[in-house]
């Protein structure tokens, strides 16, 4: 089943953004560091291209990543021309204290009182802007939920006489071209919960941890794992835990809701979902290769 998620609001944001995009200099792009390519907006990129707005890529949530995909992410972000990309988690006090300096770098003309550096963050849903805004400025200014599409409007902000700060809403793209992506994303909590079958969207993470991340795993849900796929992994979850439905029977519903929220918060380990070479094998013919390096911690 492809996934497809775009409320009504994003089409004004969209226009918003485009409008707001004539008056900065540098687009802050927030991605969720485990997804940092299924989850970077295409029309995002499409706006500051064509205002020629140089980007700084900010892999938020890069607590829960793997680091050694993070790794080969910065490398590949920052080998492209005006593109800066860091990693942090918004979370842990002063990680995004880094952050201004970096978009002065982009744009060393601004940064007085007279040019202030005027930053716009943008980026899917969920992938923790608000967070971000909060700790830039210091103070909880912005909306934070564990929902997509908290914030629903632009708002402004000074972090000082010589910087300047747009926050936009959470901005998806009308058609996720790539099915993976959209259950990629699923997986992450960055779309709506209406817009997809956790049931199936817990199988495709299965699969996929089943592949790449065993042993944690294991080191999880203490049961073997020889034989399993994300079907069996997930109804394998529920005998262990005991789960079952007024009916009887095993409770996958329940088990499948356990396995998304044990990735989504961190507590089955470091993991990513994508690196650069992974996504390399999915765009290409005939490919769906998967090599995720890991650390297993």
């Amino acid at each position: 089943m492809a996934i497809q998620w775009f409320p009504g609001h994003m089409t004004s944001a969209k226009k918003k953004a485009a409008e707001a995009m004539a008056r900065i200099d540098v687009v802050i792009e927030v991605l969720d560091a485990r997804v940092p390519e299924a989850g970077s907006n295409p029309m995002i990129r499409e706006l500051r291209e064509h205002r020629q707005r140089p980007c700084l890529k900010v892999l938020n949530k890069a607590d829960l990543a793997d680091p050694a995909a993070t790794k080969a992410w910065l490398d590949h972000f920052n080998s492209r021309k005006n593109v800066k990309a860091v990693a942090l988690s918004c979370k842990k006090p002063g990680e995004a204290a880094k952050i201004p300096r970096l978009c002065l770098a982009l744009v060393p003309h601004r940064g007085t009182s007279l040019k202030p550096l005027r930053m716009m963050v943008m980026g899917i849903p969920n992938v923790g802007k608000s967070t971000f805004i909060n700790a830039l400025l210091k103070r909880r200014t912005a909306a934070v939920g564990d929902e997509p599409a908290i914030t629903k409007s632009l708002q402004h902000f000074d972090l000082n006489d010589a910087m300047q700060l747009t926050d936009t809403p959470g901005m998806m793209w009308p058609k996720i071209e790539h099915e993976s992506d959209g259950y990629l994303l699923a997986a992450s909590n960055l779309i709506g919960r209406n817009a997809y079958d956790e049931s199936e969207v817990a199988v495709f993470l299965g699969d996929l941890l089943l592949a790449h991340y065993p042993a944690l795993l294991t080191r999880r849900y203490k049961f073997p794992l020889a034989g399993l796929d994300g079907v069996a992994l997930v109804a394998a979850i529920a005998r262990q835990r005991g789960s079952r439905s007024k009916g009887g029977e095993f409770d996958l519903e329940k088990a499948a809701a356990t396995l998304l929220q044990d990735y989504r918060n961190g507590t089955l380990g470091h993991i990513s979902l994508e690196t650069p070479d992974t996504r390399a094998a999915m765009l290409a013919p005939n490919d769906s290769r998967y090599n995720l390096p890991h650390d297993e911690t």
